[in-house]
Protein backbone atom coordinates (compact mmCIF):
# COMPACT_ATOMS: atom_id res chain seq x y z
CA UNK A 1 0.00 0.00 0.00
CA UNK A 2 1.71 3.66 -0.50
CA UNK A 3 2.38 5.83 1.77
CA UNK A 4 3.48 9.44 1.47
CA UNK A 5 6.77 10.22 1.82
CA UNK A 6 6.67 13.60 3.89
CA UNK A 7 3.98 14.82 6.16
CA UNK A 8 1.31 17.17 4.40
CA UNK A 9 0.95 20.50 5.78
CA UNK A 10 -2.02 21.64 7.24
CA UNK A 11 -2.14 24.52 4.66
CA UNK A 12 -1.89 22.16 2.02
CA UNK A 13 -5.11 20.39 3.65
CA UNK A 14 -6.98 23.15 3.59
CA UNK A 15 -6.26 24.28 0.14
CA UNK A 16 -7.55 21.30 -1.40
CA UNK A 17 -10.32 21.58 0.75
CA UNK A 18 -11.55 24.72 0.13
CA UNK A 19 -14.12 23.45 -2.34
CA UNK A 20 -15.91 21.52 0.02
CA UNK A 21 -19.05 23.87 0.78
CA UNK A 22 -22.65 23.44 1.90
CA UNK A 23 -24.97 24.98 -0.96
CA UNK A 24 -27.95 26.56 0.38
CA UNK A 25 -31.13 24.76 -0.98
CA UNK A 26 -33.03 26.74 -3.71
CA UNK A 27 -36.34 27.66 -3.21
CA UNK A 28 -39.07 29.25 -5.64
CA UNK A 29 -42.31 30.73 -4.66
CA UNK A 30 -45.67 28.82 -5.26
CA UNK A 31 -48.02 30.64 -7.42
CA UNK A 32 -51.12 28.77 -5.61
CA UNK A 33 -50.19 30.36 -1.46
CA UNK A 34 -47.02 32.91 -2.35
CA UNK A 35 -44.92 30.33 0.35
CA UNK A 36 -41.37 29.34 -0.43
CA UNK A 37 -41.16 25.37 -1.53
CA UNK A 38 -38.65 23.36 -2.99
CA UNK A 39 -38.44 23.11 -6.36
CA UNK A 40 -40.43 19.85 -8.28
CA UNK A 41 -42.05 19.37 -4.81
CA UNK A 42 -45.35 19.54 -3.56
CA UNK A 43 -46.21 22.88 -1.73
CA UNK A 44 -46.13 22.11 2.23
CA UNK A 45 -48.36 24.94 3.34
CA UNK A 46 -51.43 24.43 0.50
CA UNK A 47 -50.58 20.70 -1.08
CA UNK A 48 -50.53 22.09 -4.78
CA UNK A 49 -48.14 21.13 -7.74
CA UNK A 50 -48.30 22.15 -11.33
CA UNK A 51 -51.44 24.11 -10.62
CA UNK A 52 -53.01 20.89 -9.31
CA UNK A 53 -54.10 19.88 -5.97
CA UNK A 54 -52.16 16.80 -5.09
CA UNK A 55 -52.90 17.03 -1.16
CA UNK A 56 -55.56 18.03 1.20
CA UNK A 57 -53.91 20.33 3.33
CA UNK A 58 -55.87 20.45 6.67
CA UNK A 59 -56.00 23.94 8.75
CA UNK A 60 -55.66 24.32 12.18
CA UNK A 61 -59.59 25.23 12.55
CA UNK A 62 -60.55 22.06 10.19
CA UNK A 63 -58.63 19.38 12.12
CA UNK A 64 -59.97 21.04 15.82
CA UNK A 65 -63.78 20.37 14.17
CA UNK A 66 -62.79 16.76 12.78
CA UNK A 67 -61.11 15.77 16.42
CA UNK A 68 -64.40 17.12 18.12
CA UNK A 69 -66.55 15.25 15.89
CA UNK A 70 -64.82 12.04 16.77
CA UNK A 71 -65.30 12.84 20.47
CA UNK A 72 -68.95 13.33 20.30
CA UNK A 73 -69.07 10.05 18.38
CA UNK A 74 -67.15 8.14 21.00
CA UNK A 75 -69.00 9.72 23.92
CA UNK A 76 -72.85 8.50 22.91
Amino acid sequence: MALPKRRHSVARGRKRRTHWKINLRQTIICPQCKQEKLPHHICPSCGYYKGKEVLKIETVAERKKRKEKKRDKRKK
